[in-house]
This record gives C-alpha cells, sequence and structure tokens, in this order.
C-alpha cells in the first residue's frame, strides 16, 4: 500500500512539473541537432587559450623555442574545434526552439566566428601582458612576472574579461557571459563582458569587485578589491518593466586609481587622474586630478 502511494505522489509531481505554465522560462527546449552549452568545455576553453597566452604557464609546462610552435598548434587547433561548438551553442539559444533554423549554417557562422577569435590571439596577449606588468608595477608585494601570472586572480579574471568580451564583439550571444561568470566564481571578481576596458588594467586583491555592462574605463586604471562600478537605478518603461540598453554605469578616465570599497554609481565620469578613497559612495562626476576621500565625499552631500 505504502509502495503505491510513493508511486502515485511521484506521478503527481512529474504531471505538475509538466504542466506548461511552470516552464514558460524555465526550460530550455532547442531544435534537434542543435548543441546546448557546456561547463566542461567552455573551460577547457579557457585553459587552452591561457596555455597560447601564457604558454609554459597554463597548459604543458615543458615548453621551449623548439616546442613551442607544436604546442601552439595542437592547442589552437584544438582551440577552434570546442569553441566552434560552443558558439554554435551560443548562436541556437539565442534563437530558442524556433523552426525552420539551419543548423549547417549556423555551423558555417560558428566557424567563421572562431577563426576570427583565434585570429585575435596575439592582440589579446599584447593587451594582456599590459595588465600583467601593471599588476607588477602596482604591488611592491610582487617579485616577478611570474608570480603574477601565477598567483594573482586578477589575471585570471582579467583574461576571461578580455576573451569573452572579444567574443562579444565578434557577436557571440550566451557565452561570454559564462565565461566571465566562471570567473566570478573562481575569483569574487564579477566584470561583465560588454564593459569596455583600455590597457594596463590591474585590481589588487580583487574579491568583490563589480563591473557593470555598461562601465567604460582608460589605460592605467587601477582598483582595490571591493568597489563596484554599477548603476543607481533602473529606468522603467509604461509597463513597469526595466529599460534595457541604457549606459548606467560610470566612465572612468585614464590613470586613475579607485581604493577599496568604494562605490561609483550611475552615468557620471571620474576624470583622469583622479584618486578615489575607500568607503565612499560617489554618485557625482570627480574632476581631472581630484583626490576624493571620507571627508571631501561628505562636504559633497552637503552642499
Amino acid at each position: 500500500m505504502r509502495k503505491e502511494q510513493h508511486a502515485q505522489s511521484i506521478r503527481e509531481t512529474v504531471q505538475k512539473l509538466s504542466n506548461d505554465d511552470s516552464l514558460k522560462i524555465l526550460c530550455n527546449s532547442q531544435q534537434e541537432g542543435a548543441p546546448m552549452p557546456s561547463a566542461k568545455e567552455l573551460h577547457e576553453i579557457i585553459e587552452l587559450c591561457r596555455s597560447i597566452i601564457f604558454p609554459g604557464y597554463f597548459g604543458h609546462s615543458r615548453v621551449d623555442s623548439d616546442t613551442l610552435p607544436y604546442h601552439l598548434g595542437v592547442n589552437s587547433e584544438r582551440l577552434f574545434k570546442l569553441l566552434t561548438e560552443q558558439i554554435l551553442a551560443g548562436l541556437c539559444s539565442e534563437c530558442g526552439c524556433k523552426e525552420g533554423i539551419n543548423i549547417g549554417e549556423c555551423r558555417d557562422k560558428a566557424k567563421d566566428i572562431s577563426s576570427e577569435f583565434v585570429a585575435s590571439l596575439p592582440e589579446l596577449r599584447r593587451v594582456l601582458a599590459t595588465d600583467v606588468i601593471a599588476a607588477y608595477n602596482g604591488d611592491p608585494a610582487a617579485e616577478s612576472y611570474s608570480e603574477v601570472i601565477f598567483c594573482y586572480p586578477a589575471i585570471r579574471a582579467i583574461s576571461n574579461y578580455r576573451i569573452a568580451h572579444r567574443l562579444m564583439e565578434l557577436g557571440v550571444p550566451l557565452i561570454p557571459r559564462i565565461i566571465s561568470e566562471m570567473a566570478h566564481s573562481e575569483t569574487g571578481i564579477d566584470i561583465h563582458p560588454a564593459a569596455t576596458i583600455g590597457e594596463y588594467f590591474t585590481i589588487d586583491h580583487g574579491t568583490g569587485v563589480v563591473i557593470g555592462a555598461t562601465a567604460i574605463l582608460g589605460n592605467n586604471v587601477k582598483l582595490y578589491q571591493g568597489v563596484t562600478l554599477g548603476a543607481k537605478s533602473f529606468p522603467l518603461d509604461e509597463n513597469g518593466n526595466p529599460i534595457k540598453g541604457i549606459a548606467r554605469h560610470p566612465i572612468i578616465g585614464d590613470n586613475v586609481i579607485i581604493y577599496s570599497n568604494a562605490t561609483i554609481l550611475g552615468r557620471i565620469t571620474i576624470g583622469e587622474g583622479a584618486v578615489i578613497g575607500g568607503n565612499i559612495w560617489i554618485t557625482e562626476d570627480v574632476a581631472s586630478g581630484e583626490v576624493v576621500t571620507q571627508s571631501k565625499a561628505k562636504q559633497r552631500k552637503d552642499k
């Protein structure tokens, strides 16, 4: 009797879980033959990118001038293959369950994008090298570039961001956000792939840093842990829904330093060479070269 009750309970639960109303936004239904994003393969893609950009630090450790072309070739071929499938998964996810999707055409597009991304790797390496230099020069405790590359969470998070940002520039949906959230889980640093960040960028310590989607950062920007470059509020349309696609995050000029737990909100500008002290709430423009401390922030608020 009890066994039948359990079976009946399971049947009723399955029936409720299969109800269309409960599945409207929670069930990912794709056309037959369309791949799904794979966290495992995306992790391998990131490791392959890191092994190509930082050979000898990630991936195969025994790399020298004789074996380097071989390892780069093998890794690049593997990257192209895996990335094509994940880009295809992203393209299919954007189309959803629409009928009539031509998987073959989507796969050709994915191959073109994957090839273009692989061709971007030399430039990604050049820019990430500036980030390594910025981290090394900006931290007296850093004893070598090797220490920075091996140990610093900022390099892991920034490398994921730059990879994801490039994919977003190439029109890849969903996959860039998954890649950035992988770094968020790994390091506690949350950088939206749509943000625009210049060269020689560094984050010291890093945990708790948040950079929003429409934020723009210039060159030689340094952030400390707990910094938020966020939005104040979300304007709503006539139906009460948030309006998407508007610029709502700060613009940070060149050579700006923002100390720990500073919160900078809204589409404001922090001028070139400004210094923002720790534990400060900023919602108004800051002039170039200005130094904002807690006492100055209070004076601004009282005006």
